[in-house]
Order: structure tokens, then sequence, then C-alpha cells
């Protein structure tokens, strides 16, 4: 979705010239003001947004800011990236520009900025007060100001903003700026002259992914200096990772999503998917179910973004195109239908389950074809970064065919050094069976040589299991060295070893729907390269898949009630239910029973400003337990 409506003519492209940054050089002194105390710190962080103190490394990248220096933070998704610049906005004087890529991600947390109290704007094309926006920024009443990267790169918009004192430059998603990223977006490239127009202002890059060459472009992208690299680590341990061959897709989602009662994603492929599964998914569990995808309606598309956004239980069926712009933090799981474009986008969807820190699920089901498919697509890709993506392609079949942990492999795929446990993905709950699967995989690799590398694998496994039926006759494959040499006890892994060999590119598909050789085929056909798989199970066990509900105890007579009054408030205020107070805040209400405002602003997620809105409605319910 693109930001480029800008209601002016002129249209710029590229970086200006050293002319064009002083014609926009500020009217404003934006030299840097004194850093606040420690306990002004500390007093807004409980007042604006209820928090008793940081979490992880928000204290560091906040400090940073706040002493002038610029930072790029790379912090997983829920580990609170938006405190780090609204902490900070609230406290400075100024405005803090925060450039985000979309318009629906910037509106979702406007909305939650000024649920607590924040003044806040967005300057989109899809916003009609426009001409207010910006005489409330030249007045000096905004905190926050959102806009595009398209509009953020226009000499327009740099004009507009030597006009009002700028506090911090806020680059969200800054993975977008860099091309080792894998949601490249040009026009983040061209925000480093508008950056270096106001060179006291700190500017702060914000990421959950990005691998250590994605960092270092966007560190010199954005003129950040290296010792403003804060990583925070990529571990989300309240998720619960899981990835399956995929069998019989509508009964492997459906058992997802049954047992899993709060919200969730399921990504699908194409277009045509999305529909299909949104349909036969919602009739076969009951629950509301909408498709989302770019060849929608725009109208019915936030449709179903709004109502999945209000939801506590819809399940949303959709393509990549859903999921940047949604800061839900209640989604409980996120289920693939096929393969992510890499690991980087795998761990960025995956993501979005379980923001708010509760046990949520990502489960992952694929198929041989769909690394078929992404490896047909690499000969479209721009030749310059054919070699990228093909490794990033080989880190997720690794990840896929794993018998170690799930997390671990992760982790280490972005430079940490996690233990060899986690405890909770499949693979550490159920411990896999590993299988030295060589030798199958030669006389798999063999048929295919010796039948001519142009058949599928339903009629490589005749010739392998000696089946002599008419097209195996007809072409004399009963002939050959290979027919009928696969043992009883192998037949049941030949499709495994066929999954896992397509997976890691040993073996490539044909034009008409074969086999051939491929990658390292002839190295572990001349022994040089060795095959091991996971045995699969002999039928379909009943997994541990489904989230922790303890977590949101449903059934608590006082949480019930809680959440029917959350509800009531986001419809009459028409935000979403997360808006009023998130899931996590009404357990510690239930638990701790507060009688008064004052215990009641103890409660984490309470700010002054919520505490002073909805304090006295949610104490009446808690006094009646």
């Amino acid at each position: 979705m693109n930001d480029d409506d800008w209601p002016f003519e002129t249209t710029f492209y590229g970086e200006p010239d050293a002319g064009m940054l002083d014609a926009y050089a500020p009217d404003i002194d934006q030299t840097p003001a004194e850093p606040p105390s420690a306990e002004a710190v500390s007093q807004a962080l409980h007042d604006v947004f209820g928090f008793p103190g940081f979490r992880g490394v928000q204290d560091q990248v906040v400090g940073r800011v706040l002493q002038g220096q610029s930072a790029l933070a790379v912090m997983p998704t829920g580990a609170g990236k938006s405190l780090t610049y609204q902490l900070p906005a609230v406290l400075l004087p100024g405005t803090c520009v925060v450039v985000s890529p979309l318009i629906a991600l910037m509106h979702d947390q406007l909305r939650s900025a000024t649920a607590n109290g924040i003044r806040a704007a967005t300057l989109t094309s899809a916003d009609e007060n426009r001409g207010e926006t910006m005489d409330r920024f030249r007045a000096g009443e905004l905190d926050l100001l959102y806009v595009a990267p398209e509009r953020a790169s226009q000499p327009h918009f740099r004009e507009l903003l030597s006009q009002a004192r700028i506090a911090l430059f806020a680059i969200d998603e800054a993975h977008c700026v860099s091309e080792w990223g894998h949601d490249f977006r040009p026009d983040y490239r061209l925000l480093k002259p508008l950056l270096d127009t106001f060179p006291h202002v700190p500017r702060l890059a914000l990421t959950a992914t990005a691998d250590h060459h994605t960092r270092t472009d966007i560190l010199a992208q954005l003129g950040i200096a290296e010792d403003g690299l804060i990583v925070a680590g990529f571990d989300r341990p309240n998720i619960r990772y899981a990835i399956r061959p995929r069998d019989n897709t509508m009964r492997q989602l459906k058992a997802v999503i049954d047992e899993n009662p709060g919200c969730g994603i399921i990504y699908a492929p194409t277009r045509a998917r999305v529909e299909q599964l949104a349909e036969s998914l919602g009739q076969a569990t009951g629950r509301r179910t909408l498709p989302y995808h770019a060849g929608l309606a725009p109208d019915v598309r936030a449709r179903n973004q709004s109502a999945f956004v209000a939801s506590e239980d819809m399940v949303m069926v959709a393509t990549v195109a859903f999921g940047m712009g949604i800061d839900k933090p209640d989604v409980r799981f996120v289920a693939h239908a096929g393969i992510p474009k890499s690991i980087e986008a795998y761990y960025q969807e995956t993501g979005r389950a379980g923001r708010d820190g509760d046990p949520s699920v990502a489960v992952m089901f694929w198929g041989a074809d769909d690394f078929a498919r992404a490896r047909q697509r690499l000969s479209e890709v721009d030749p310059q970064r054919q070699q990228s993506e093909r490794q990033r392609l080989e880190s997720l079949a690794g990840l896929v065919e794993t018998a170690e942990c799930r997390r671990a492999v992760l982790l280490r795929h972005f430079g940490e050094e996690p233990p060899a446990r986690c405890g909770n993905c499949d693979n550490c709950l159920e411990p896999a069976d590993v299988i030295d699967a060589t030798t199958i995989a030669q006389k798999l690799l063999s048929a295919v040589y010796r039948t001519g590398q142009s058949y599928g694998l339903g009629h490589l496994e005749k010739v392998l299991a000696g089946v002599s039926d008419d097209r195996v006759l007809q072409r004399g494959h009963d002939q050959l060295s290979v027919f009928g040499i696969l043992r009883e006890e192998e037949k049941p892994l030949l499709k495994a070893v066929s999954r896992a060999l397509q997976a890691r590119g040993s073996l490539v598909p044909t034009d008409h729907g074969g086999l051939a050789l491929g990658g390292d085929a002839r190295a572990i056909l001349k022994g040089e390269a060795s095959m091991m798989i996971v045995r699969p199970p002999k039928k379909e066990r009943r997994r541990r898949g489904g989230a922790d509900n303890s977590a949101n105890p449903v059934g608590d007579p006082l949480f019930d009630a809680l959440r029917e009054l959350r509800r009531d408030l986001a419809k009459d205020a028409g935000v979403p239910p997360y808006v009023i107070f998130h899931d996590s805040t009404l357990r510690e209400m239930a638990q701790a029973r507060p009688s008064s405002l004052a215990e009641l602003g103890d409660i984490g997620g309470v700010g002054a400003r919520k505490l002073d809105t909805y304090g006295e409605e949610f104490l009446h319910v808690i006094r009646q337990f």
C-alpha cells in the first residue's frame, strides 16, 4: 500500500543536491534539549503507559535517544518497540516523526497512543484532516506524527518539518531500507537526505527482523554509527513452534483451530487457496473465518481487517499481504499452509502471534512442491539478488527438515547462541527418530537418472518397488538395474526421502512434472554426502499444538465479566478491545481484585489516562465479586 497522494504538485525522486538541502534548512532551533531526569522518565513510564519498569533493552534504547544519540534497535515482536519512541516523544520538546510502511499500521498505533493520552496524528492519503494535522504540528501540539516513507522523502514534507521543533525521527520496520531485507522498500533509501537536514535530531531505527548483513546495511543507509546498534535477541519463548509435512491440509488446519480458541491467522500461498480455505474452514469449525488478499475490493479488505482486529476468536485466512499493518496483541496462533519466503519472513509472520506475551502457537505445514515452486521463482529474481535469495531458501529448508530444536536453528540463523533444547517446540516436546536414509536416497536418485530424469515420484516408486504395470513395461523400465531394488522396510520412507531431497534441492522438478537431479545429488550418489531424515510416524498422532489456555482463564467468572465490560466499552468507543486493556491486564485485575483507584493504578498497563477514563467501571465489576 503506497502513500503517495501528497497534496502538492512537485514530486522528487533521488537524492537532493546541497543547494536543495539548504533550501529546506530548519527555521526552528533543533538543538537537543537537556535529557530528563531518571525520576521523570520513571514517572512518565508509569503515568502514561502504566508500567512499573522497562522490559529487556527498552531502557538502553530510551536512554540513548534521550541523550540525543541515534540507535538501531533490533527487538523481537512483542518486546515493546513502540514504547522506545513514544516515551521520548512525551518527555522531549517537539514532535517525534515516525516513518511507518503501512497506513493501517499507523492508524492502529494512533489508536493505542491516543488511548494513553499521547497527542498523536497521522498524515496519510487516507486522512481527510491533513490541513488540521499540519496546523497542529506547526503549533507544537503533537507528540507523534506518523507518515509513510513515500511522503517523508518528498521535499515539501521536509519544508513542513522545518517549521516546527523535531524531537526524534523513528523509522519503524527499518529492515525495509535494506536490499538484504526481506521486505525491501526503495522509498526507505530516500530517507537519509531528510534525516541529514536535521543533524542534531536523533534517529531511531526499529526492526524485529534483521540478520548481520541487514543490520550493517540499515546503519549505513540511515547514517547511524555502529556503536548505536542495540540487539535484544530474537527469542519469543511464549511461541510454540511446530513444522509438519502436509498430508491433509483441511484436517490439519481444522485441528489447529479446534485446539486454539482465540484469534488466529492462517497464511496460504495463493488468493484462490485463501478463499477456498476460508470458506471450507468456516463451515468445518463453526468459527467466523474471513479471507484477506490483495485481489479483494478495498472496502472488503478493510471490513474484514476491522472485524479481525475487533474480534476475540476470529480466524483470518490470508496471503502475506495481511499482517504488517496489524498490531493486535491477542493472536493465539499463526499457521502456514505452505512455506514462507524465508526464515526472516517466517520469523516475522509467526511473530504476529502472542504479542501480549501469553502462550501462542506457530504451525507450518509444508510439501516438497513448495520448494519446487520457490526454486522456479528464483529465476525471476534480479540476478544481483539471486544468490542471497537462494541462501535464504536453503536456510529455510534446513529449518523445515531439522530434527534439532526448531528455536535453536531459528536463533542461530540470526547470530545467537541458544541452548540446544528449548522445551517448547515440536522436536523438543516429541523428539524425532532420526535415521540415515542415504542408501534409500541413492536408490531414488539412481532411478531418476536411469529413467531419463523425466518421471514423477509415482512412477519411480513403482520401478523401485518392482511393480510391472503397463507404463513400466511399455518403457522397458522393468529391465533397469534399479527395478525392484527397494526393500520392503524402505518403501514407507520413500516419500519422506523424496520430500527431503526436494527441500534441499537435490531433486528438482521438470517442466512436465517429472524429477531431475540437482544440487548435491551426484555427491550423494557417490557417497560423498549423507542423507539424514526424520522417520515419519506410522499414522497421524494427536500432537501437542494448542496454546496453554490457563493463561487466559476463560470460565473464571470475574475474568469473563471484565472481558465483557471491555467488549462493551470498546464497542462504544469504536476501538478494538485490546486498546482498552490487554488480557494480561484483566488477568492481573482478576487475581489482585483491587478495591480502590490507587490499587487499580498499580496494575500493569493501567496508565493515568485509562485509570481516569475506565477505572470506576472496572472497579464496579470487581466489587461484585
